[in-house]
């Protein structure tokens, strides 16, 4: 049957050995330029043997259009390039863009023959020039998660080269009050311009910040720091030292990073959905005055309060106008003088603490304002560390309430 119907192709199509093997590429091993060479040739001695006039290759393939026996120099354009722009890597993979014509004239002849072991011009195309590559660069050929991709167009002779990002995950510590996690009109500097500007010098490429969470403009990060992924994007160099980059940033003396490790954008997308319980401490001015018997009175009211807390008022043009409930698990007090007092706090993610303090006109129940019935205002707040389970990573809560706490 294969020579029955490689007799009815060759009938009405002129196609090249490459094309021939293809339309029968996913029966046995080899190669396709080699399986049709071997059809044509048991085709044509039946043809003489019948007295009829082989089926030779012919110069120009209908199908490919002689594109499957320039591979080499497909392959010899991706190496010039990636040379030119000396780019670092270590897997690549290849890929192509054929026109609407050649694929839409293989899938008649697929359909017309019925040929359910065709092998697609492209994918023939890929591998063949990925195996030359193989060759060429000394690298792999990487089919899952590539460090690049090169796209050829086999028409224009047009090579793109997709550079795919790398991801380091770590986490920070901010320092200093006044600085915002990401670049804000009025601010020179911000969290994530600080820990950026030498991931892009060093890798060659352009970095952009993810953080888990954010904290307020006025709120130090301290303790175990936030998670945060650095997304380098076309990045030239990949092979980048993470410690002389952390040890860069600490320079700073407004942000450290800590953990700096390379990961994938699955872990990427796992830390930026995950939320999680935070540690606070938060310095509390009340003009009414304070006493140590105020304090252990908000200290034994929000230890294992549930909290319900409508969408804060200075963030309600950003945000839905909901209620949500959260739980305060662990507070701790101390007076600090007649009109300040600390508070310790635990509590989950999403929690809004400056209006756990204020009441925020009463959208925060039960709030330290309620509690003591006096005006309570929160002057200064840090975040002293983030929750991380046994395994490294943090705990799963609700995507939109991990935006921002404080």
């Amino acid at each position: 049957m294969i020579i029955e119907k490689a007799e009815k192709i060759l009938e009405e199509y002129s196609l090249c050995n490459n094309c021939l093997g293809r339309m029968f590429g996913l029966l046995g091993k080899g190669e396709n330029h080699i399986r049709g060479k071997s059809i044509r040739l048991v085709l044509n001695m039946e043809r003489e043997a019948k007295g009829k006039e082989p089926f030779k290759e012919p110069e120009k393939c209908e199908l490919c259009g002689g594109v499957l026996k320039r591979v080499e120099y497909f392959a010899r354009l991706c190496y010039d390039k990636a040379s030119k722009l000396k780019i670092q890597f270590d897997t690549f993979l290849v890929g192509s863009s054929f026109p609407d014509e050649i694929m839409q004239r293989e899938r008649e002849i697929i359909e017309k023959f019925e040929l359910s072991h065709a092998e697609p011009i492209n994918r023939e195309f890929n591998r063949e020039v990925g195996k030359i590559l193989e060759v060429f660069f000394q690298k792999l050929v990487e089919k899952k998660n590539p460090d690049v991709v090169f796209i050829i167009d086999p028409i224009t002779e047009k090579i793109n080269i997709q550079i795919n990002p790398l991801y380091v995950y770590g986490r920070y510590r901010k320092l200093i009050r006044g600085l915002p996690q990401t670049p804000l009109r009025g601010y020179d500097e911000s969290v994530a311009s600080i820990i950026c500007k030498p991931f892009s010098r060093t890798a060659k490429g352009k970095a952009v910040f993810h953080g888990a969470g954010r904290e307020d403009i006025d709120v130090r990060m301290l303790g175990n720091g936030r998670p945060f992924i650095v997304e380098i994007k076309n990045p030239k160099i990949r092979k980048i030292n993470l410690n002389e980059i952390a040890e860069e940033i600490n320079k700073s003396g407004k942000v450290e990073v800590l953990n700096l490790r390379f990961t994938n954008r699955k872990r990427m997308e796992k830390v930026l959905t995950e939320n999680h319980k935070k540690e606070y401490e938060a310095l509390i001015y009340v003009k009414e005055g304070i006493r140590e018997c105020d304090v252990i009175k908000v200290v034994e009211k929000l230890t294992n309060a549930t909290i319900h807390q409508r969408t804060p008022l200075r963030v309600l043009r950003k945000r839905s106008d909901i209620i949500r409930v959260r739980k305060v698990y662990k507070v701790s007090g101390e007076v600090i003088d007649d009109k300040h007092f600390k508070l310790r706090i635990f509590c989950d993610g999403g929690l809004y603490i400056k209006e756990l303090i204020s009441g925020d006109e009463g959208r925060t129940t039960p709030s330290v304002s309620e509690i003591l019935n006096k005006n309570a205002v929160c002057k200064a707040l840090d975040v002293i560390n983030i929750e991380v389970s046994e395994n490294g990573s943090e705990s799963p809560h609700n995507k939109e309430e991990n935006k921002r706490e404080a």
